[in-house]
């Protein structure tokens, strides 16, 4: 699963619409335009890439990289949470320019947008099918480089934007 397939899935599950997105990008620090996000969302039909499975198919008009993924989730926080009292934002700067876990950002970030608690996050996997323990989760949510810290798979994120998809989503 690569950051354009969190994107989109993440679109899914909570409904959002092309502006959202655009306007988490700008809260986070990135200007892109709506034609940018449609890129962003669009496979390419390429005959090529066939023969592979379903995962490699996945390539998009235009990549995104964790960089640009941790900006729209640090917007999307803003978006849903609201701007900080003091008028900055706490967001930690990482110390190097590469994000190894993506996915345990996205739940962390995800989480934190929507005040969700850790049993809401295991309620949200276990509507996908998934029944992580509560210390597994804990191991998920920390901090890197803790020595309890546990890199989130793509299983975990898949089934936890599917979730996500069948909680938001219902009528």
């Amino acid at each position: 699963m690569n950051n354009n397939d969190r994107l989109l899935r993440l679109r899914y599950a909570l409904d959002m619409k092309d502006a959202d997105i655009v306007k988490a990008f700008e809260l986070g620090g990135l200007v892109v335009s709506k034609e940018e996000v449609k890129e962003m969302l669009t496979k390419e039909n390429s005959q090529q890439h066939e023969e592979h499975d379903d995962f490699e198919k996945n390539i998009y008009v235009k990549t995104i990289n964790n960089q640009v993924l941790d900006t729209f989730l640090n917007g999307f926080i803003t978006l849903k949470r609201g701007e900080p009292k003091n008028g900055k934002a706490d967001t930690p700067q990482l110390k190097s320019n590469e994000i190894r876990h993506i996915n345990n950002i996205l739940l962390k970030k995800v989480k934190i947008a929507l005040a969700l608690t850790s049993d809401d996050l295991l309620d949200i996997l276990a509507e996908a099918g998934v029944y992580p323990s509560k210390g597994e989760m804990s191991a998920i949510l920390r901090k890197e480089g803790h020595r309890n810290f546990k890199p989130c798979g793509d299983k975990y994120a898949r089934n936890f934007l599917k979730g996500l998809g069948l909680r938001y989503r219902k009528s």
